[in-house]
């Protein structure tokens, strides 16, 4: 079997009306994303949430819940991305956290502000996320099991 889609996260984190998104540079123009990256091998997808929302803003988050699901194919490159969706609250921010450097910086929008910016998205997966939020699409959390998130058997 040669095709293989890539498991991916993001996080949606609200503050006071306003969302966190970061601005990365690719292939030569700067898109603006969620807090979103691959899952690694051992972790859980709520832990890789928390794990890239650190190293993509310095923000510590709780991972509240769902948004949903989804798949992207990209243009770009022909691959296909399994992107689960979350919603959080900031803890803390982490200065002392180190940003991934492939991050141009984090930014903190209204979704007015986002959907001015549109012609910026990474994909059309930013903005159909937020809408999806916005319009009450949340789950909880215990829709997901398996990778020891509620023990073996699940």
């Amino acid at each position: 079997m040669d095709w293989i889609p890539h498991v991916t996260v993001a996080t949606i984190v609200e503050n006071e009306g306003r969302f966190l998104f970061v601005e990365e540079t690719k292939e030569g123009r700067q898109v603006i994303n969620q807090p979103a990256g691959h899952l690694e091998q051992g972790e859980s997808l709520v832990e890789a949430a928390i794990r890239e929302t650190l190293e993509e803003t310095q923000w510590q988050v709780e991972i509240l819940g769902v948004v949903g699901l989804g798949l992207y194919t990209a243009d770009s490159n022909n691959v296909t991305y399994h992107r689960t969706t979350f919603f959080a609250r900031p803890l803390a921010f982490c200065a002392e956290h180190q940003m991934d450097k492939d991050i141009d910086q984090a930014i903190w929008l209204s979704a007015d502000e986002l959907r001015e910016r549109q012609a910026q998205l990474r994909s059309p997966m930013v903005l159909d996320c937020l809408e999806r939020y916005l319009a009450g699409h949340r789950y909880p959390l215990s829709m997901i099991y398996g990778n020891g998130i509620y023990g073996a058997g699940s």
